[in-house]
């Protein structure tokens, strides 16, 4: 299993130059069962990623491109009256796939965005009344700009904590770009990318996430750093219980990646920036959107040993 993980890291890193410790966050939130976040400016790849995701894992795809006038029933699906049979049928949208794409989700209204909040914490969706299930597995992976930049609306806490982790991908490293620049091209690279996963596979990866180990030592280290962020004067409120449960379960997912079966302080640390930045506030300024600094101070603050 653990030449099958290194095989998707490469895989992907194909596409995507210079990004490996990205892509393991990626593969992290995925392994964890979670939805994946992915902020940036323009033409840094956050669509590249999330195509060469869902080509590598084999699993069924839709993607919709989200815009300022994107109706809630362009995702869900709407029922159509067939004069033929004299009643509604439904049309699934997008939504009923196994991997929803889910490009520049803060250009359409709060409306339309809100209509993902049932499907990413519940796994259904219900239109005119009827519930609907998703197909197992589903995961959501977005993308959106900064939300300085015009014409976006920014995600409300209820949505950002939907999503299990939000990354960035950054400018590329000097040997990244020039290689890009003597012709290496992404999107050709994409093309050539296959399935290296099986449904069964997943799900094998997924549940060994559940056998690493955790130390009392280890929980209490994160229970310290869940507590400095609800006492602290700094933050606007800390982390919730689900949070530090994502945080806990990512923690796990990242030694698995890494080929341990138990938790270090040091998997905390590197995935805590991912799980809780955009769970977090600071009280001097409400609208602050990044929450690095906070898990900065947080991991800086708070001693492993207790």
């Amino acid at each position: 299993m653990d030449k099958l993980i290194k095989a998707l890291i490469a895989d992907i890193g194909e596409v995507l130059l210079g990004k490996e410790e990205q892509v393991k966050m990626a593969l992290t939130c995925l392994f964890a069962r979670g939805h994946l976040l992915l902020e940036d400016l323009p033409g840094m790849g956050k669509t590249t990623l999330a195509h060469a995701l869902a080509n590598v894992l084999g699993l069924e795809y839709n993607r919709v491109q989200f815009t300022s006038d994107l109706l809630p029933s362009d995702i869900l699906g709407v029922s159509v009256f067939d004069r033929g049979a004299n009643s509604f049928t439904f049309h699934p949208g997008p939504v009923f796939t196994q991997i929803l794409l889910a490009d520049e989700i803060n250009r359409t209204t709060p409306k339309t965005q809100s209509a993902l909040l049932e499907a990413m914490a519940e796994y259904q969706v219900t239109v005119e009344g009827e519930t609907r299930e998703l197909p197992e597995p589903f995961f959501v992976i977005a993308t959106q700009n900064p939300s300085s930049q015009s014409g976006t609306f920014p995600l409300p806490e209820s949505q950002l904590d939907r999503f299990l982790m939000r990354i960035e991908l950054g400018y590329p490293n000097p040997e990244a770009e020039m290689a890009i620049f003597k012709g290496i091209d992404p999107a050709r690279r994409m093309a050539s990318l296959k399935p290296r996963l099986s449904l069964a596979q997943l799900k094998a990866i997924q549940a060994k996430v559940d056998d690493v180990q955790a130390s009392d030592a280890l929980l209490a280290y994160l229970q310290r750093l869940v507590n400095f962020t609800r006492s602290s004067a700094d933050f606007a409120y800390g982390l919730s219980t689900r949070g530090a449960l994502a945080l806990l379960r990512c923690a796990k997912t990242w030694a698995m990646i890494h080929g341990r079966g138990h938790v270090l302080p040091e998997d905390i640390q590197q995935v805590m920036p991912a799980v809780a930045a955009h769970r977090l506030r600071d009280a001097a300024d409400y609208g602050d959107q990044s929450g690095y600094a906070l898990v900065d101070k947080v991991l800086s603050s708070v001693d492993v040993l207790g």
